[in-house]
């Protein structure tokens, strides 16, 4: 009788040890990976779960994992990180977010779609997955699946700038110019200096042949962001349609020298021969 009851003693002792080290160790990890000692964080993970594999927070130990090796660019290595915590359990939110997102990064829209369309199954108002979902569905043309995103988006939260900017965009392609006009303009009435805001009614500007107009915005969008070589680049851009060469190699001269990739000057360029 005393031999099992020792048995027992030791059983319980060695499994509240474990539980404990199991606790130190992921208590050491996010130790870690706060002063961004991302190996040493995941060699703790590793010893954690290495102790406890079976303990369902395995699935959040993944999601650690996956996000060391997005930072490190192991974009494979994460994937499969993410997909064994859903795996193990397949309702954490972060985990599927996160493979959703990292999907997006690897150019898979249709898994990406998949995972942000199960995250609202079980949460209909998560914002990420409202606004991401809408721009999959726009890029792949379902207009209608898209607005209906953006607007329960723009609904939950009046002040997403990115879903109403991503509405305007959608009327745009959707063939509802004036739509997408008098939105942006509201915008602008609204947030009168947010560069981005002028340089995407510039875009719509220049699309109408409205080059005046569309020129007076990018001047703006420069003037509030002086450093944006996307903004150089797209009055660049202007310049050449209007055949007017020497401004856009002003401007493509100032955006390669902020860092703009030498293959966009170039093609860019070449436009001008």
């Amino acid at each position: 009788m005393k031999k099992w009851f020792l048995i027992l003693l030791v059983s319980a002792v060695v499994t509240t040890v474990q539980s404990q080290t199991y606790k130190e160790y992921v208590r050491q990890a996010l130790a870690a990976m706060s002063v961004d000692s991302t190996e040493e964080a995941e060699k703790m993970f590793r010893e954690a779960m290495r102790i406890e594999p079976a303990s369902r927070s395995n699935a959040m130990i993944y999601y650690q994992i996956g996000r060391i090796q997005e930072r490190r660019n192991k974009l494979e290595k994460a994937l499969e990180s993410y997909t064994m915590g859903l795996n193990i359990s397949a309702h954490v939110l972060p985990l599927r977010i996160a493979r959703a997102s990292l999907y997006m990064r690897l150019g898979n829209y249709d898994k990406a779609l998949n995972d942000y369309s199960d995250v609202l199954d079980w949460k209909t108002d998560e914002q990420e997955a409202l606004f991401m979902r809408a721009y999959i569905y726009t890029e792949k043309r379902l207009y209608k699946k898209a607005r209906a995103d953006y607007e329960a988006l723009i609904k939950l939260n009046p002040n997403h700038e990115e879903a109403r900017i991503g509405l305007v965009l959608l009327n745009e392609k959707d063939n509802r110019p004036r739509e997408a006009m008098e939105q942006i303009n509201v915008m602008i009435a609204t947030t009168p200096n947010h560069a981005v805001l002028y340089a995407i009614r510039a875009g719509l500007e220049q699309t109408r042949k409205l080059y005046e107009a569309a020129e007076d915005d990018f001047n703006k969008a420069i003037s509030l962001d002086p450093a944006n070589t996307d903004y150089l680049l797209n009055r660049a851009s202007l310049y050449i349609e209007t055949k007017r060469n020497k401004e856009a190699r002003t401007d493509l001269d100032k955006a390669l020298e902020l860092g703009a990739n030498p293959d966009d000057i170039a093609s860019m360029r070449y436009l001008m021969k």
